[in-house]
């Protein structure tokens, strides 16, 4: 398929096509929203605001405070607010006798139809609970709480439950939002009682408050209680181990070499450092030295350790320049002048004495490296000297160091334990969470919920959005033939008409058009019959076969008008009814069918006695004739392909009413022996499909398509165009 361009006319026209769904759905929904929102139970809403602060001088010891926002913290408090143990503390405080007659037996004779549907649907849910079995995965926690009602008298149990019930409820219906840029926050309760919302809420704020002060008491008993059970055990760990260490000292007098065990791990690293420096220095020096002693001596000065020798560079220099001497002397003397013999001596001893510094240079070497020997030796000894003495002391330090670092251990946990047990001490009656309620729960005058205009708003925007999703949605889903582009693309074959809904009732459109020839149908017609000859208009099809997909398309109406439309041009038409299984032909006309073509092709009628002139001059009919018990063995004999030629010898066209395609093969028979194919195909009914089936059945034999012709097609509702046709005939009547 070739892509199209999407516009928005497009979108335009399947709203426009899909209006009577958009419509049902806006108000079905509309509807729905306004039944709810006029038959649903009023709530009110009752508010408190509170003003919470985190206590950051608790500790003694800590000198900074908290940071102003922390969310974590206000998360905890919104959750606190909303559980289970403020809302037991509520039912506590106002009585759950009292509480349980004003939220459930008040309401039993309010009931509205969307608590009714909430009750069925719960109804439902608990059927559908004991059919799949969950009642027996949670077998373990009934088991549970009948062990625990067996425990408490009979008479306090179904107080229990109701606490339980109430608490969970409250629990449900408590909201909190905080106050934006503020440390304040809003806790409200929804209900349908007015008055109740009032006492819940201003009971919440109290109940919150008993709690935090419950929660600091508890934490902080248990955790003196604790602290001073674990004091009193590291107490007697720290004298135990003092006394061990005391012990050992006095046994092994440790006191006289305390010091030492001190000293020696601080000698030994600095030996081992210092060896390790010795080594490498010796190394060095032993790598230059056999590099040195290995290398001829007029090789000497190439090596790096040569060249950098202070005193080897200055003679180089100082015989440099006595060569330069003798080369610009040798520019004015010959060589046994006294001036160059003297340059010349000078030379020698230059070159001499550089001789004696190389194997100076080469002697200091030598020393250096036994020097670095004889250092990495004395190093080595007296490291293991060190060694040896501290081995001599390493098992009794081993020993002290375990027992010292018990002692210092359980000296810290001592410390620490009493540190903070006294600090304990002194912010027991502290709390961490400071709360100040800063406006009470008013009596709310009008309901919160239902929000009447709020929710008509969203029904329609709901219906309106919904409408037009459900009618795209339709559309996706609708696979019929619908435009005149959508066979054009898909199957490259042109549209060569369409014939627009007929809506008379009283008679039929082939009536229509044989009666009144100038009707805006019989345009569609002449339109068509336009399309024909000037889609080849230097050799335009003399025989012609117009079929469909499947029955009840039309297909033999557009043949019996086409052929009218077409004898109203001066053409010589013949209509030939091929359909001999389920022929029409001769009741459009009103003709009698006694002989046809099932007579002419079984050889018992003459041309002349079957072919009828009911309209005009230039239209003659065949009809099918007989209905014969074999069709298909009639079409397949020669004798059909006489007819025809025959015929086309004397009609300027001829016309064949055919089977659909979906039904028989007599299309494909007849195919064989016309010039072009019309397929009828019904708007918003054929689907693509089935077209698809249809031309792939004419393809595989080779027939010559000449086009479709939608039937049934509104271009009004399609808004393919705008008939002004319609107008300018209307106006002759």
């Amino acid at each position: 398929m070739i892509e199209k361009e999407i516009h928005l006319r497009d979108y335009l026209q399947i709203a426009f096509k899909r209006k009577g769904s958009i419509f049902t759905f806006f108000v079905l929904t509309l509807m729905l929203v306004v039944i709810a929102t006029y038959t649903a139970t009023p709530i009110y809403k009752s508010s408190t605001k509170v003003m919470i602060e985190k206590n950051t001088s608790e500790s003694f010891t800590e000198t900074y405070s908290y940071a102003s926002y922390d969310p974590e913290f206000l998360q905890t408090q919104y959750q606190l607010i909303r559980s289970t143990a403020v809302a037991e503390k509520v039912v506590e405080n106002i009585g759950a006798k009292k509480l349980y007659t004003s939220m459930f037996e008040e309401e039993k004779g309010n009931t509205s139809i969307i608590n009714s549907i909430q009750q069925w649907f719960y109804n439902i849910y608990i059927q559908f609970k004991e059919m799949i079995g969950i009642d027996k995965l949670l077998s373990s926690e009934e088991e549970e709480k009948d062990v625990i009602k067996q425990n408490i008298p009979s008479e306090n149990t179904e107080e229990i439950d109701r606490t339980q019930i109430l608490a969970d409820t409250i629990a449900g219906g408590i909201s909190v939002n905080p106050v934006a840029n503020s440390r304040i926050i809003t806790i409200s309760y929804y209900s349908p009682n007015p008055a109740l919302a009032m006492k819940i809420v201003n009971s919440v704020a109290q109940a919150y408050i008993d709690e935090l002060l419950d929660m600091q008491m508890q934490i902080s008993e248990y955790s003196i209680g604790w602290m001073r059970k674990k004091a009193e055990g590291q107490r007697t760990k720290l004298e135990d181990s003092e006394k061990n260490l005391h012990e050992y000292k006095r046994k092994h007098d440790i006191v006289t070499v305390e010091d030492r065990l001190t000293i020696l791990p601080e000698r030994l690293s600095e030996l081992s450092l210092k060896l390790t420096r010795a080594e490498t220095e010796r190394k060095e020096m032993a790598a230059v030295y056999n590099q040195v002693k290995n290398v001829k001596k007029e090789y000497l000065e190439t090596l790096p350790v040569i060249v950098d020798n202070a005193s080897v560079d200055s003679i180089n220099r100082q015989i440099m320049r006595s060569e330069q001497k003798m080369s610009d002397l040798s520019k004015k003397y010959g060589p046994k002048h006294p001036r160059m013999i003297s340059a010349n001596n000078e030379l020698k001893g230059l070159k001499e004495k550089k001789y004696k510094e190389l194997e100076k240079a080469v002697q200091t070497i030598k020393n250096e490296y036994e020097l670095a020997k004889s250092n990495e030796r004395d190093l080595r000894e007296l490291l293991e000297q060190t060694k040896f003495k501290a081995a001599r002391l390493g098992e009794k330090s081993i020993q002290l160091s375990i027992l010292t670092r018990n002692v210092d251990t359980n000296r810290y946990l001592y410390d620490a334990l009493i540190k903070t047990l006294k600090e304990k001490g002194l912010s027991e009656k502290s709390q961490s969470v400071n709360v100040w309620v800063i406006q009470k729960g008013r009596l709310p005058m009008s309901p919160t919920e239902p929000r009447k205009k709020r929710n008509i708003l969203l029904g329609i925007i709901l219906g309106l959005l919904g409408g037009i999703g459900v009618a795209f949605f339709f559309e996706y889903l609708d696979n019929t033939v619908k435009m005149p582009e959508d066979i054009e693309d898909r199957f490259n074959i042109p549209v060569i008409g369409t014939i627009d809904t007929f809506k008379k009732k009283k008679i039929s459109i082939v009536e229509s058009i044989l009666n009144d020839p100038t009707s805006i149908t019989a345009e569609s017609f002449k339109g068509l019959r336009t399309s024909i000859f000037l889609g080849s208009a230097d050799n335009p099809p003399k025989i012609m076969l117009v079929t469909s997909i499947s029955p009840g398309e039309g297909k033999s109406s557009v043949c019996a008008c086409l052929a009218a439309a077409i004898s109203d041009a001066d053409k010589k038409v013949l209509l030939i009814d091929g359909d001999m299984r389920r022929p029409v032909q001769h009741q459009n006309f009103s003709i009698e069918n006694h002989e046809g073509l099932s007579s002419l092709l079984a050889g018992v009628s003459q041309d002349s006695h079957a072919i009828v002139k009911p309209y005009s001059d230039h239209l003659d009919v065949i009809t099918s004739g007989p209905i014969p018990p074999n069709p298909s063995e009639l079409l397949s004999s020669p004798r059909l392909q006489g007819l025809v030629l025959q015929f086309a010898a004397e009609y300027d066209m001829i016309l064949i009413d055919t089977p659909p395609l979906s039904s028989v093969t007599d299309t494909i028979l007849y195919s064989k022996n016309v010039d072009g194919i019309i397929i009828v195909a019904w708007t918003g009914k054929t689907t693509h499909d089935m077209l698809k089936v249809g031309v792939k059945q004419l393809n595989e034999v080779s027939a010559p398509i000449t086009g479709f012709v939608l039937n049934r097609f509104s271009a009004k509702k399609s808004g393919y165009y705008y008939n002004y046709g319609d107008y300018y005939y209307a106006s002759d009547k």
